[in-house]
């Protein structure tokens, strides 16, 4: 019996290893049916654990042959999930895929980082494997360029400089098209190509950029075209009305949306003179055709005989050209999604938001300092300004924090940690480190020092 007891005593003073965190990783496509070309489909993946995350989880690159693949954004949305009687909190992020052509598209697992709070190292998760497949819209061509959108709003503006308009002067037509559920980089421009006779036309660069609902999630996209007219001569002028065919989502209809012609009237301007002649030109250049047309015949057949070469072949190359000006484009939003900087325009929205996030910070802290977390940064700063940020930090998401939603003792501390965390290097724990048990001692520690 005192042999049991005293087996039992050292059984009870050996130490007692906790155990891992639960983690938790789930994927679904929404629509999970089939897909139409043009259309978004939503790659939500969220990450669940019964404790909390230490930074933000690092999610992979994904790329779809014949798809757009637009990356989440900084703004996850927060969880709270109950699985098997334990309750987890987790983020959402959400992958925007757009098919440019039918047919069936695999998504591999996608593996996902993570360093949850007391686990014993970084942790790495996969999900489940998905696919969908994509059809062409009914009664649109096959490969012909398809707007699919849940809701559009196309409207139109005319700007003139007065009401009574006469030669000489300029009007801008603005066109505005809004789709809903749509990629804003894949929004058609408008036919606005035909020319008029009298008319002088100036087309300015689109605008494009995507809408937001105000918290940071993307729902759809704009595009503004903007032409502007100078009138040559006087007369009555229309300006055609403009047709533009699009798919329903929701309610699996073909659509079409158009804005009306304009019409205006032109006055002589006596004051108004053009800067050269075209009368006086066309008689030159005749003349001159005329005496050198004899001694040069064959040099200007030559001559349009590789103009209408240039003008084939640049005709058979216009869709190439055009595939890889949208392709430019699409990288181009996707490097800036992807920056720092696109990061950092999210953080007071979030820090101000209800409830308040910190994901675009931690966001913004991984893009631009690699793999550390937030308490990593604050150890290479300044001690007084690290004290600054962590006390501003603990006193907005501690359990002591008061109700006050501005960001007045926020601002300092975030132009401060700006402006000096571009100096520094990107700086990552080594791969089986061990964090300082209190980092927030050790920053006082090193402040007295």
């Amino acid at each position: 019996m005192k042999r049991l007891l005293l087996l039992l005593c050292c059984l009870l003073s050996l130490p007692v290893r906790a155990d891992e965190p639960q983690v938790r990783v789930e994927s679904r496509l929404q629509p999970s049916a089939t897909a139409m070309v043009g259309g978004t489909v939503r790659l939500e993946v969220d990450v669940l654990v019964d404790s909390w995350f230490t930074r933000a989880p690092q999610l992979p690159d994904l790329q779809l042959s014949g798809a757009l693949v637009m990356p989440p954004s900084g703004a996850a949305e927060h969880l709270t999930e109950t699985r098997d009687g334990t309750t987890f909190f987790g983020l959402r992020y959400a992958y925007r895929i757009t098919p440019n052509r039918t047919g069936d598209f695999d998504i591999p697992a996608l593996s996902i980082r993570l360093m949850p709070a007391q686990a014993s190292g970084e942790m790495q998760v996969h999900t489940a494997a998905l696919s969908f497949s994509a059809r062409q819209p009914p009664g649109f061509a096959a490969g012909q360029p398809v707007l699919v959108a849940q809701a559009l709003r196309f409207s139109q503006q005319l700007e003139k400089p007065t009401e009574s308009l006469k030669v000489g002067d300029n009007l801008t037509r603005e066109l505005r098209l809004e789709a809903d559920g749509a990629e804003a980089m894949l929004l058609p421009p408008p036919r606005l190509l035909e020319d008029i006779a009298g008319l002088r036309r100036y087309a300015e660069a689109p605008l494009i950029q995507a809408l937001d609902d105000g918290r940071g999630n993307i729902k759809g996209g704009q595009r503004i075209d903007r032409v502007s007219y100078r009138i040559d001569k006087p007369g009555h002028y229309r300006l055609p009305a403009i047709d533009l065919q699009w798919w329903d989502i929701t309610t699996s209809q073909a659509r079409s949306a158009s804005v009306p012609a304009l019409e205006f009237d032109a006055q002589t301007n006596n004051a108004y003179q053009v800067p050269f002649s075209v009368t006086e030109d066309l008689e030159r250049l005749s003349q001159s055709t005329r005496l050198h047309l004899s001694r040069h015949g064959l040099d200007l057949a030559a001559l349009l005989l590789v103009a209408w070469l240039l003008w084939h072949f640049g005709r058979l190359q216009a869709p190439r050209a055009r595939a890889a000006w949208q392709r430019w484009q699409a990288a181009r939003q996707a490097a800036w999604l992807a920056s720092p900087e696109h990061a950092w325009q999210q953080v007071r929205d979030q820090l101000n938001g209800q409830p308040p996030q910190l994901g675009a910070l931690y966001l913004w802290v991984r893009r631009i300092q690699g793999d550390s977390g937030l308490l990593a940064l604050a150890r290479r700063l300044d001690p007084g300004l690290a004290q600054r940020l962590l006390g501003s930090l603990g006193a907005r998401f501690g359990y002591s924090s008061g109700t006050s939603k501005n960001l007045h003792d926020f601002e300092q501390p975030l132009q401060s940690l700006h402006k000096h965390v571009k100096r520094l290097r990107p700086q990552s724990f080594p791969c089986h480190g061990l964090r300082p048990l209190n980092p927030h001692q050790a920053i006082q520690t090193k402040d007295h020092s």
